[in-house]
């Protein structure tokens, strides 16, 4: 007998048991953690281990579910396209995707196929089963799988897609075994995963989308399938009542219905032109959030859409934003009459942010220290080169105005600053009718920033603490923070 601890309760059990048998009685539960580590439900118990219970409508039960289902999908797929190649298949918010390279695209009829095919594995109640491979033998095992065998090696962070598949201090593949226990179909996976197909209760896949490996245009595209998956098919019919009722007052649909703004072919992708209704709305929107700025004593300022290059060099734009910039005019170049240069021009940028320009203000003069804090504040409109696939609507495009707005300030004065700013901003959303939102405290990048460690961990603690005193939900984003802060 060994000794256990199981939800906080001591127990003595054979060697041999696994959680899969200590929650035997309890099929909501379909993973655990083992001394604080998520674990497969036929983990192997040790003396001393401290065992605790996962359900499956958990956050992480949730998380396990669409990432076996996202498996169950990958099988299908390589059971009606035999020749097509795996890539990744994480969880996301609500759901999951996996990429493929199919010999030919997916259409909607082909995701029926896939989910029929899905249910088909889900009612055999294949077991998931866990075995750790060396490098050499999960490259020998998986050459034919060329995605597969580039992740091999990585050792990705928790949070990156690629981690569902590598990562930590072991490779892991991940074996379907079937009634006879023979395995029907594999793939490289960190897990966990459920303890068998069968307790996947509720499952749809969405749609398909092109897609780059690994998110670079450099890579080839892949397609990608979305799906979700859901404790119960209660939960799901509310989530796909939700997704129509969503539709509905989609703001691309009402944009375009109620005669508000477009996005014409002509102009280019994710450049809106607002209608004259469209216009009205931005309007009163710009006018109320001018006066509540300037009842908090910010200073109105404007800045041109473009400047000479010099101003994203000094800024640090040039050497860490570029990718999100759009290239580069050439302006004042002259040229001899056989097309060499006779006076090189400069190279002019459409402006993605409008701080440089808000600290040449600041700085056009001497300032004396009772001028502080100086709070300045612009509608500045800005052009950012964002790829295709990730453009929305409006809520995500190349082309917008914000509201924003730069502090100067002394150190001591920075936490008041924050903690008026927070609670002005919070505000003004509430006034647009905006009241489910958190806080996201984005922390240095080591790789890309500029300045010294003691000012980023200063400045990163007084955000800290300004936004915990707004008694909103706190997500710290490791390392997700801009080059300057």
């Amino acid at each position: 007998m060994i000794q256990i601890s199981v939800d906080g309760k001591a127990l003595s059990i054979e060697p041999d048991q696994k959680p899969t048998h200590l929650f035997a009685e309890n099929k909501d539960v379909v993973v655990c953690r083992i001394n604080g580590t998520l674990k497969d439900l036929w983990t192997d118990l040790q003396e001393g281990d401290l065992v605790e219970s996962v359900s499956i409508d958990s956050p992480d039960g949730l998380f396990v579910l669409r990432h076996s289902t996202a498996h169950v999908m990958a099988q299908a797929v390589q059971e009606v396209f035999a020749d097509t190649k795996l890539g990744i298949g994480p969880p996301i918010k609500d759901g999951f995707y996996y990429d493929f390279d199919p010999k030919t695209p997916f259409n909607p009829d082909d995701l029926v196929k896939i989910e029929s095919a899905m249910r088909k594995i889900v009612k055999e109640g294949q077991r998931f089963r866990r075995r750790v491979v060396t490098e050499k033998d999960a490259l020998a095992e998986l050459a034919h799988e060329p995605y597969k065998c580039e992740l091999i090696g990585i050792k990705g962070p928790a949070g990156e897609e690629a981690s569902v598949e590598v990562g930590g201090s072991e490779l892991t593949i991940y074996d379907n075994l079937g009634r006879d226990g023979n395995p029907v179909w594999s793939d490289l996976c960190r897990g966990p995963h459920l303890p068998s197909t069968k307790h996947i209760p509720a499952f749809k896949l969405m749609r398909s989308a092109a897609a780059y490996w690994r998110g670079s245009e450099k890579n080839p595209m892949l397609q990608r399938i979305y799906g979700t998956a859901w404790p119960s098919q209660d939960d799901l019919n509310a989530h796909l009542e939700f997704l129509a009722e969503a539709e509905k007052r989609d703001h691309r649909r009402l944009g375009t219905e109620l005669d508000l703004f477009s996005f014409p072919e002509e102009i280019g992708s994710g450049l809106a032109v607002f209608h004259p209704k469209g216009g009205i709305i931005r309007r009163a929107m710009e006018d109320y959030s001018r006066k509540r700025h300037e009842d908090e004593n910010y200073e109105f300022v404007y800045s041109p859409h473009l400047t000479k290059a010099a101003l994203f060099e000094k800024s640090g734009h040039l050497d860490w934003y570029s990718e999100g910039m759009y290239p580069p005019m050439i302006m004042d170049e002259e040229l001899h009459a056989d097309g060499t240069i006779k006076k090189p021009g400069q190279q002019y940028y459409m402006k993605p942010m409008n701080c440089p320009f808000h600290n040449l203000i600041f700085a056009s003069r001497q300032r004396s220290y009772r001028e502080l804090p100086l709070r300045l504040f612009e509608f500045g409109t800005v052009y950012r080169y964002e790829k295709s696939g990730v453009l929305h609507g409006i809520t995500r495009a190349r082309g917008f105005t914000q509201d924003d707005a730069h502090i100067y300030c002394t150190k001591d004065q920075m936490a008041d600053e924050l903690d008026s700013l927070l609670t002005f901003v919070l505000n003004l959303l509430r006034d647009y009718g905006l009241n489910d939102f958190y806080l996201e405290l984005s922390t240095k990048n080591p790789e890309k920033f500029v300045g010294d460690d003691a000012d980023w961990e200063e400045a990163t603690e007084t955000l800290r603490k300004a936004a915990m005193a707004q008694n909103l939900e706190l997500v710290l984003d490791e390392g997700g923070a801009a080059f300057y802060g």
